[in-house]
């Protein structure tokens, strides 16, 4: 598969994921909160998470953002904004309150302002990030923004990276390009926190 664009392989995943019945992903985002608790080594009570809230098919829930925030005390979620040329600015960061998040851009749901500057990143223990398909290597697939691509470097630099996948969207190999930043582990509804990017 690594010998496939990113763009095909994009418009193939996101073809895959609107075949997924609505009941199996609702089964898919319980086990993923359920799974909250294997991230129990990298947070614990006074800690910072980055999350996000999921959109259309990507995995995750609402539920699993209240249980992030009961294990972490914190949780940030990412606001994009483009600039005045169109071009994806690096993701700011807003506190996750149940309830509260409002309409964003792109059909979003993001936290109300005020929000944090891009830095705010580098406060967090542990992101979660959305993510198409990630592999074995650590090599994670988005949807070709680059908000994230943006934004990683604001990272604490010991903070693991977790892409949220399904399943089936853990792959052996994809492509890569000199920018992205690899990921530590995946976290799917089956396998759990897995760890990539590792020898």
């Amino acid at each position: 598969m690594a010998t496939t664009s990113k763009a095909v392989l994009r418009e193939q995943l996101l073809a895959a994921r609107g075949r997924v019945a609505d009941d199996v992903r609702a089964a898919e985002a319980r086990l993923l909160g359920e799974h909250v608790d294997t991230l129990k080594a990298f947070v614990r009570g006074r800690d910072t998470v980055c999350a996000y809230v999921p959109v259309g098919t990507e995995p995750g829930s609402i539920d699993l953002l209240d249980r992030l925030l009961a294990l972490a005390g914190r949780v940030l979620l990412p606001v994009a904004r483009t600039g005045p040329d169109g071009a994806p600015r690096p993701l700011r960061w807003g506190d996750y309150r149940p309830g509260a998040l409002v309409a964003g851009r792109w059909g979003l749901l993001e936290p109300p302002a005020p929000w944090l500057p891009d830095t705010a990143l580098g406060e967090a223990d542990l992101v979660l990030l959305p993510a198409l398909a990630v592999d074995r290597a650590g090599v994670r697939l988005g949807r070709g923004r680059g908000f994230y691509d943006r934004s990683l470097h604001a990272r604490r630099g010991a903070a693991p990276l977790v892409a949220v996948v399904r399943d089936a969207e853990l792959l052996d190999a994809l492509p890569s390009e000199p920018h992205d930043v690899p990921m530590t582990h995946a976290l799917t509804p089956g396998a759990g926190l897995v760890a990539v990017g590792t020898p």
